[in-house]
């Protein structure tokens, strides 16, 4: 076996064709990926097994018979710049996910690669898109080097999300480890593994991993980088929420693997009021900034500087000096009012003085007045709600003994759920209420809801017909599933060539998901859900108005259910959004006066919401008593003002210092360390170095026309995307594509968010990818000589040397597609090698003293139209001197390689320059540079 040891980037010759050596390589094993083809079709070869030695290798330059047009030049250029995943540029890993993020979403990437171990907090607003953030800090990471496994801890309803966001857009495959998935993962594990370090990337319940026993097997196989969602639920005070905090703690603790850990944070409400969880979550970060609370003076500047560079919270206005165009809709909201009268006016007094009187008669059992009190606010609610599901919570009470009750989750159910845990569930409460005087109020409500001339459900009607009228498309949230169904039943038909759906806690979350995507097919649509969907499910792609038909007690369920569709990615330029509430009903006009239009108020001062400091909820209960006894002190006073009563005064007062709180942390905090000028040089870039969304459109859609299909636009002159028939492509092509669940003939979109029922495809995207991949194999592949002599070439085959007439050239103009590959090693403990690949271009203008163009402003001129072809004999003898001007410019060519290889190490160190504290970096360019293609094109009056 010959003694020689192949780096990355390596070109050998093995097996009768050409590869590269990949990284993990070592002096007897070599990892190959074929010159022409993908690293998904890499080979592993043994150097002594092999029965013909492994030698050094070139790279084919163009031949006079692999002749093609312009077409077939930009073709092939696309194909370059989208096959190759390992680019050059600032970043590593941009070549690698399918989502093109805004500007303004490279900042918390920017600012975590100057900290080495990586821990941040990113506090931006509902919607602007955090998942993304701290997705694109994951994926660089990975591509870098730096680490090799992540897991994600989040809570349980958000699981199903991550899986998504991480397999869409990032191109990882993580496991949800869950309660009801872990003991099938640790099936057959050895007992020295666990599903940690078996699978390496995760998507992990909080309040799975939470328990002491998980959370210390979680902590001994911890990945080196964690991020943790909805972080501020693991700083906040409670029992669960404390298990969560010392698992966060035990992250960042003492030992070297914990204080080399990657910890990202993400919240949208990061000091909500809670002055000592804001600082626990702070102290997460770094110790120090735990004790922020108690600076002063120097020592709380050098603190507050210091934590500016792990701390980004982005309200949307601050996004306006990024000047990105259309990133956020505008979002009007209005409030309507129904007046309940007659028998339903009757049925609501009656059910009033009901709780009433179960208040006031409650008795001096402790326990007892809890539950009848719980019980009369949950009978309230579902009466407000709709005669339906008042019905259906009479009913269940009827059967309340027949379970245990367990106080703590009716309570929660009953306030929908605490500040920052919303709570789930869309049963209708059970009545814990020892009352016999419950068969007259059932009869009625089951009376009502089998009706017509319900009054709010009428002003729903009205307002969803004015809606539609105007061309927005919206969703109906409601608090109860019986209340969702019996919407669904009155408006089915009421609106012509609109599609209505209903989604509540009865579906799984992939039904959940399916029945929200089906909704795409419709161009007109009318969506009814419950709670269920106002997190984990993004709505903005097919709705654009959200109505409140129930008033929400916790007022971030409010901004929950609006952040759905008024989120990045929306294309509508406005959203509404719609309060509803009964003019009469006591509880609405509490809740209404007391509790959201001061949340709101609070939002619009502060720009940011802060939750109601009232985690015992005992403000809430004390509010809700003076609305039964007042009603009961005075029959005929149905509208009450509770603004100024005392319980409403105490709401108001801790509510006040809560957000004088956050918006003194928000101004000493607010991250300004990192502007647009900052961020926009690297993206373009970026951009450059691996290409846009425009180009994806161009290269797919001419890419399926090479091979025998195409795109075809969808019929609606109203709908956007494309249908991408496969079944006309080469059968090789078909099966690969199958492999990735891509057949028959897919709607496809280029923009994001996709048209409805069509596929998100980006540079990334398998079916990109794989035509990419295609087009680059079969035209390397190619070995027909300059006589023309060899295998003869299919329509996949594009021209690698070409000739034409160009009206934007005033001079002959020599262009030479190139792949340069580099070696990139870092030096941080161990020695780390990366192969690094950069589509490039070097042109020479003009014939007697060419004039050098090179990079961007190269690649370029591929675009530039053609004006015609030239004579034979012209191209013949222009392409053989332009291969003999290959041959002399060979020391140009790798001067250029070199730069890049420079370029390479400024832009790596720049971005990572905390980097160097714990190493070093360096680049190597490996020569020759591949020349994929060469192309002459001769001015317009020639």
């Amino acid at each position: 076996m010959p003694n020689v040891q192949y780096s990355p980037g390596s070109l050998v010759r093995a097996r009768g064709r050409e590869w590269i050596v990949l990284t993990g390589s070592d002096a007897e094993v070599l990892r190959l990926r074929p010159v022409s083809g993908s690293e998904e079709d890499f080979a592993v070869v043994h150097l002594g097994l092999e029965a013909e030695p492994v030698t050094d290798a070139t790279f084919p330059v163009p031949a006079l018979a692999q002749q093609g047009g312009q077409d077939s030049a930009l073709l092939l250029r696309d194909a370059l710049l989208l096959s190759l995943r390992r680019g050059a540029g600032p970043f590593r890993s941009f070549g690698q996910i399918s989502v093109e993020p805004r500007a303004y979403q490279l900042v918390p990437l920017l600012m975590a690669l100057k900290l080495d171990p990586v821990r941040l907090l990113i506090g931006d607003d509902v919607g602007i898109g955090k998942t993304i953030e701290a997705g694109l800090v994951a994926r660089e990471l990975l591509d870098r080097g730096e680490i090799e496994r992540f897991t994600v801890l989040c809570p349980p309803h958000l699981v199903d999300q991550w899986l998504a966001e991480l397999e869409d857009r990032f191109h990882i495959r993580a496991v949800a480890v869950t309660a009801g998935t872990a003991n099938r993962l640790e099936r057959d594990l050895p007992q020295t593994e666990s599903i940690f370090s078996v699978h390496r990337f995760t998507v992990v319940s909080l309040d799975y991993i939470k328990s002491d026993r998980r959370r210390d097997d979680f902590l001994r196989a911890c990945p080196e980088l964690v991020i943790v969602d909805e972080a501020h639920t693991c700083a906040a005070p409670g029992a669960g929420r404390h298990q969560r905090y010392e698992l966060l703690k035990g992250l960042v603790a003492s030992g070297a693997a914990a204080i080399a850990r990657h910890l990202v944070m993400l919240t949208a409400t990061p000091h909500s009021g809670d002055e000592d969880a804001f600082y626990r979550l702070l102290g997460l970060i770094d110790a120090r900034f735990g004790t922020l609370k108690d600076a002063s003076g120097k020592e709380r500047e050098e603190l507050r500087e210091a934590l500016s560079r792990h701390f980004v919270q982005r309200r949307r206005p601050d996004l306006d000096e990024w000047k990105e165009g259309h990133t956020f809709p505008k979002r009007e909201t209005k409030e309507l009012t129904y007046q309940l009268t007659g028998a339903w006016d009757r049925f609501f007094e009656g059910v009033l003085d009901y709780c009433a009187a179960v208040v006031e008669a409650a008795g001096g059992d402790e326990r007892r007045r809890r539950l009848n009190f719980w019980g009369t606010l949950a009978l309230m609610r579902c009466v407000a709600s709709s005669p339906a599901a008042g019905a259906q919570a009479l009913r269940s009470r009827a059967r309340a003994g027949e379970g245990e009750f367990e106080e703590d989750a009716l309570e929660e159910r009953i306030f929908d759920g605490s500040s920052d845990v919303l709570v789930e569930d869309d049963v209708e409460p059970p009545l814990e209420i020892e009352d016999r005087a419950l068969a007259g109020l059932i009869d009625e409500a089951e009376k009502l809801a089998g009706q017509s001339g319900d009054p709010k459900l009428k002003l729903l009607t009205d307002h969803l017909g004015k809606l539609i009228d105007d061309g927005f498309n919206p969703v109906v949230f409601c608090r109860y599933i019986a209340t969702a169904h019996y919407l669904a039943k009155h408006l089915e038909g009421r609106f012509g060539g609109v599609k209505l759906a209903v989604v509540t806690g009865e579906l799984t979350s992939d039904e959940r998901k399916e029945r929200v995507e089906d909704m795409g097919e419709a161009e007109r649509r009318l969506l009814v859900a419950t709670d269920c969907l106002s997190e984990g499910v993004n709505l903005q792609g097919h709705f654009d108005a959200v109505v409140h038909y129930d008033l929400s007690w916790n007022p971030t369920r409010h901004e929950q259910r609006e952040g759905r569709v008024d989120r990045f990615g929306q294309k509508s330029p406005v959203v509404r959004a719609t309060l509803i509430y009964g003019a009469n009903n006591p509880v609405d006009g509490a809740v209404l006066e007391v509790i959201l239009r001061k949340a709101e108020k609070i939002r619009q001062e502060l720009g940011v919401p802060v939750p109601l400091p009232d985690e015992s909820h005992s403000l809430t209960q004390a509010l809700m008593r003076a609305v039964f006894l007042r009603h009961k002190s005075d029959r005929k006073q149905r509208v009450l003002d509770f603004s100024e009563t005392p319980e409403a005064r105490a709401i108001d007062d801790r509510w006040r210092d809560a957000a004088i709180v956050a918006k003194a942390n928000r101004t000493v905090f607010a991250q300004r360390r990192l502007r647009p000028d900052d961020v926009l040089p690297e993206w373009q870039k970026t951009l450059s170095a691996i290409g846009g969304e425009g180009d994806v459109e161009r290269f797919t859609g001419r890419s399926l026309a090479r091979l025998g299909s195409g795109l075809e636009p969808l019929s609606s002159t109203k709908r956007r995307g494309f249908k991408a028939a496969l079944a006309p492509l080469p059968e090789d092509v078909r099966e690969r594509l199958e492999a990735e669940g891509l057949t028959g003939a897919p709607l496809v979109d280029f923009a994001t968010p996709p048209a409805p029922r069509c596929r998100a495809v980006q540079r990334s995207h398998p079916l990109v990818a794989i035509l990419a991949e295609t087009l680059l194999e079969r035209t390397l592949a190619d070995v027909r000589d300059d006589a023309g002599n060899g295998e003869a070439p299919d329509a996949g085959v594009l021209g690698r040397i070409g000739c034409w007439v160009s009206k934007d050239v005033s001079e002959q103009t020599t262009v030479a597609l190139l792949r340069l590959r580099h070696q990139l090693t870092a030096r941080r403990g161990r020695v780390s090698t990366l192969l690094v690949e950069e589509a490039a271009a070097l042109a020479w203008g003009g014939v007697e003293s060419p004039r050098v163009v090179e990079g961007l402003d190269a690649l370029k001129l591929l675009t530039l139209a053609p004006l015609k072809d030239p004579p034979a004999r012209v191209v013949e003898r222009v392409l053989a001197k332009a291969v003999n001007l290959l041959s002399d410019r060979i020391a140009e060519l790798e001067a250029f390689t070199r730069r890049r290889a420079e370029a390479l190490l400024a832009d790596h160190r720049r971005v990572r320059e905390a980097a160097d504290a714990r190493g070093s970096w360096s680049v190597k360019a490996l020569l020759p540079p591949d020349v994929v293609g060469v192309y002459v094109l001769l001015p317009g009056d020639r």
